[in-house]
């Protein structure tokens, strides 16, 4: 009964810490997606500007790449929230 014991304590001392693991990757992950989108946003816009365009006009074209970004982790969230 004590093995038994101590084994499952093992197991969900290693559970927790891979979970812990887990959730730190993926906000990792969050962060970083939202800084490349950021750095890409205003590239793109200092590009179109450089081009001719109005700053007005670029802005609105590059927020596309942030609804992209939110529909993307929506879609994660969603395919979470399913798994049982």
């Amino acid at each position: 009964m004590g093995k038994s014991r101590s084994l499952l304590i093992v197991s969900m001392i290693s559970g927790t810490a891979n979970m812990v693991r887990l959730l730190s990757s993926l906000f990792l992950i969050y962060l970083t997606l939202g800084w490349k989108v950021r750095k890409a946003r205003k590239a793109f816009e200092r590009e179109l500007v450089k081009q001719g365009m109005p700053k007005e006009d670029a802005k609105r074209m590059s927020a596309k790449y942030a609804a992209l970004k939110d529909e993307a982790l929506s879609t994660l969230k969603r395919s979470i929230r399913k798994f049982p």
